[in-house]
This record gives structure tokens, sequence and C-alpha cells, in this order.
């Protein structure tokens, strides 16, 4: 027996049971979770009037750019029909905050005292927040794209040359009101000429309500009306109970897989049950690296990848079996059986990937997280299988510690 040989098996299991122990539970707690396992809102649009292809494509381009900025990751915004969008938003903390952003038109507006437009929300290239460290002041600061700068120049200009200050008295013909969706924000009067294109519009009662203001504007005008038809809050007591569902189904499955493989294959049943520990922990691994989002179509990819790292570990076994049985030595059917088998699984895997990818690519949403998590989790049990396996299964057969062939199911 090759003691060193079995002191390195010892201490590859204790390690991965060990790292199991510590590690799968803060992996799983840094998941983010969907709309179907967290909750959040759900609300549904219709854009009002005649509507082309181009232009709900350009709503879908504004709402992910507003629901971007509120902090929200792997939010759901697709088309519904000719003329309706669904927008999905996971793990929201002010539901209506976020139903005021989705639902305005920012439709932004800068007119003079007769109501004659002459800046529309296009002629703006930035928008930020801000407070004056000196006054306390909330305000919005604006920035002119070069259109409208040009635009802003000339009609300042005009406003302070042909309404002069007479005896200090400020003439309301030099102010230029701002309106949002036909609501008036501010009417500031024009002191002088601005020619650099930039300006603030004050009169917010905090920075939330400004910082608002500036997504608003940042995100653009729609092209079109839209409405909300419907909207509704899915709380997290149905994402519990699926979690918590989801992950009993889960274990159940481990175990049962775990039961049969020990108890059909023996000593390298042992083996695959340690890989599959393995296997669980690379894919909550690179899911976390990845930032994914989990949902519940996510997880049903992870188990059915899961079946699949086993299937694979059955093909590597039978074939090893067959060499056994036909008299060769553990060493040498080990290496054949692996030789063997792994064209099999390489080629089933290929084929799962290539399906995996056409769901990603053709589907949306939750179909799409389904493909990712189904071919993370074909990955990593390829590795497991081949890779890991194999190496463990060469030591054991190099440490002499089981040397009886029925151990190993032949």
């Amino acid at each position: 027996m090759n003691w060193g040989k079995v002191i390195s098996l010892i201490l590859i299991f204790v390690l991965i049971i060990t790292a199991a122990f510590l590690a799968v539970d803060p992996l799983r707690q840094s998941m983010k979770l969907g709309l179907d396992l967290q909750g959040g809102v759900q609300v549904r649009l219709e854009a009002k009037g005649p509507v082309t292809e181009n232009e709900i494509d350009q709503i879908i381009a504004i709402m992910r750019n507003r629901v971007d900025k509120l902090g929200v990751t792997e939010p759901i915004i697709q088309r519904e029909g000719t003329n309706r969008i669904l927008i999905e938003i996971p793990g929201i903390k002010d539901p209506e905050q976020a139903i005021n952003i989705i639902g305005k038109t920012a439709h932004l507006e800068f007119k003079t005292y007769d109501g004659t437009t002459i800046l529309e929300g296009k002629d703006l290239a930035d928008a930020q927040e801000a407070k004056d460290t000196q006054t306390g002041e909330i305000f919005v600061s604006i920035k002119f794209n070069e259109e409208g700068t040009k635009k802003f120049a000339e009609i300042t200009t005009q406003l302070v040359n042909q309404f002069p200050l007479i005896n200090g008295q400020k003439d309301d013909r030099r102010t230029i009101p701002i309106l949002l969706d036909n609501e008036v924000l501010q009417i500031p009067y024009v002191e002088e000429p601005i020619t650099q294109g930039e300006g603030r519009i004050t009169g917010y009662k905090d920075l939330a309500e400004a910082h608002n203001i500036a997504l608003l504007l940042k995100s653009g005008a729609l092209p079109v009306p839209v409405e909300i038809i419907e909207k509704r809050t899915v709380g997290p007591t149905l994402g519990a109970d699926s979690v918590h569902k989801s992950t009993q189904a889960a274990i159940w499955g481990l175990v049962a897989i775990m039961v049969f493989m020990l108890l059909y294959y023996r000593v390298p049943g042992i083996i695959a049950n340690i890989s599959l520990v393995l296997y669980t922990l690379i894919v909550l691994g690179v899911l976390a690296g990845i930032n994914a989002t989990l949902t519940l179509p996510g997880i049903a990819g992870i188990l059915l990848s899961i079946g699949m790292c086993v299937d694979a570990n059955i093909i590597i076994y039978e074939r090893i079996k067959e060499e056994l049985r036909n008299g060769k030595s553990l060493r040498a059917g080990i290496d054949a059986g692996f030789s063997r088998a792994f064209w099999t699984i390489f080629d089933s895997n290929v084929t799962t990937l290539i399906a995996a990818a056409v769901l990603f690519y053709l589907g949306t949403g939750t179909i799409k997280g389904f493909a990712v998590t189904l071919s993370i989790g074909i990955l990593c049990s390829m590795f497991t299988a081949i890779t890991f396996t194999r190496f463990v299964l060469k030591i054991l057969a190099d440490s002499k510690l089981v040397t009886n062939i029925k151990y190993y199911g032949a």
C-alpha cells in the first residue's frame, strides 16, 4: 500500500467537504435572485395611437435606461404584441418610485414668454442632480448638445437685447419657462446671455426628487405616449416558498443520486459523490462570479446539469467495468475506460450546449437564464467527470488501497 497516495486521497476529500461546509451558504446568499424568487414590480405598458416597430424599440431602449439608473440588475423588458411592453423589476425597494419613473413621458420643453417652444429634451446632452455647497440649494445641472447650445445662446441673447432692464425693474418677458410633461418645473429669469450651453433647474425639496428628474431628462422623451395598463407588486412570500421547495428538491435529488452511485458502483461511487460536491461548489462560484441573477428556470438548468454530471460518471464507470472484466489491470482499466468514454461524453455535451446556445440566442428573460445555467453546469460537469474523477481514480489505483475489482462494480 502506498501511504503517500492514501494520505493524498484523504486530504482531497477533507478539503472538498470542508470547502462545501464553509463556502456553499455564503455563495448561495451572494446570488442575486430574480422576480420569481425575491419579488419586485411587474408593469405592463401600452403605447397609445399608431405606433411603428422602430418607436416600440425606442421605448424599450429608454425604459431600459431608466430602470438601469434605478440601480436594478437584470430587469426583464420585452415586447408583447404590437404595442405593449412588459417590464419586470426584481428586488425594487420603492415600487411606486419605479412605477412613476416608468410611466413618465419625460417631454421636456423650454418656452418663451409667449409659449413658443425653443428647446426640447432632444437638445440635452446631460443632466445631473447636485447641491450647492454654499447655499444648500438643490438643483439639476443641465448641459445642452451642440445644436441646443447654439439655440439657447441665440434666444437668451435675443431676450436680453429685446427686453433690457428699465430703472432696475425686471421684465417678465425675459423668462424661459421649463416644462416637463406640460407641468412647469421652473421659470428662470435670463440675467445675461448663456452661451456655454449649461444651466440649472432649481426648486427641488431634496436630492432624491432632483435625481428622479435628472434621470428622466437623461433617458430622453418617449416617441409616443404610453399608459400603464397593469401594475402589480410580487411579494417575497411566493419567492421564499419557491426557493424553499427548489432547495428541498435539489437536496433530495442529490441524496438519491449519491445513494444510488454508492450502492451500485461502490468505491467509484464514493468518488462520484465527492465529484458532485466539487461540481456544486464550482457552479455556485461561477454564478456568483459573473453576478448571475437566479430564477426558477435557472435552478431547473442547474438540476438538469447535475443529472448530466452523474450521467458522465456512469458512462465512465461502465467502460471501466468492461475493461476490468476483460482482464485488464486496475490502472490500465481506468485509462482505457476514460479513453473510450471521453468522446461519448464530449459529443453528448456539445449537442446539449448547441441547444442551450439556440435557447440563449432566440429566447428572452428566464429562458436565457435557463440556457446560461445549463451551459455553465454542463461545462463544470465535464471538468469534474473527465478531469477530477480521473485524477482521483488514478491516485486510488496507485495507492493500492482497494484492489479487488468487485469493489469497482465489476
